[in-house]
């Protein structure tokens, strides 16, 4: 068992640090300019090495993001109202300004994020993730037409809530001046799901 977890460990840092390089580069250059060969060469492994830890180029930049992939299903998991407990866990990922809720004032946040919304090819690829984030919540929700229609409206509300928080903060505007309306909005379109979806509060 402590066999298997340390290999786990070394698996996992190594997509964390070829990730970190490649991100870099992106960054100093722009992700069209850097090739799969030279992200390799700079993380000191194969190419064919590398495609088996990301099969696309994009998965490179995705990787920061992938552990958000089942977090909606996994807040929701055992709550008797689901999207009270979506609302409360968004507003606290603003409060402790999450990077994936947009309101972030980092230099390299904002960098990222500027490399993943202006690269056609990765928010495609987002929206990918995205897909898979609304099938595990909607499977978390009971699986059915009726969970993946809701699931579908959740993801969503995330997804526009964050990137209006980004698109403020990467205009210019304080973080501090966002959050207050930040909490608000996000309160407001909660509430809003809180009142179309009133089957999932017996959702256990």
């Amino acid at each position: 068992m402590g066999e298997m977890g340390l290999r786990e460990r070394k698996k996992q840092r190594m997509y964390q640090d070829v990730s970190d390089i490649a991100v870099r580069l992106f960054l100093e250059r722009g992700f069209d300019a850097v090739s799969v060969a030279e992200v390799a060469a700079a993380a000191g492994i194969s190419k064919p090495t590398l495609f088996r830890y990301f099969p696309a180029k994009e998965d490179l930049v995705l990787h920061r993001i992938a552990d958000h992939e089942t977090e909606a299903a996994r807040v929701v998991a055992g709550a008797a109202d689901p999207v009270a407990a979506l609302g409360r866990h968004f507003v606290a990922g603003l409060d402790r300004r999450d990077p994936v809720t947009g309101l972030n004032d980092h230099p390299e946040v904002l960098a990222f994020h500027r490399l993943l919304y202006g690269t056609p090819s990765l928010v495609a690829r987002a929206y990918a993730h995205q897909e898979r984030s609304e099938a595990a919540l909607a499977e978390a929700l009971g699986g059915d037409l009726d969970a993946r229609l809701a699931a579908g409206q959740i993801i969503a509300v995330q997804r526009v809530l964050a990137l209006e928080n980004w698109r403020r903060i990467a205009a210019g505007e304080p973080v501090d001046r966002v959050a207050p309306e930040a909490v608000r909005a996000a309160e407001r379109a909660f509430g809003r799901l809180a009142e179309a979806l009133p089957e999932l509060r017996t959702t256990s």
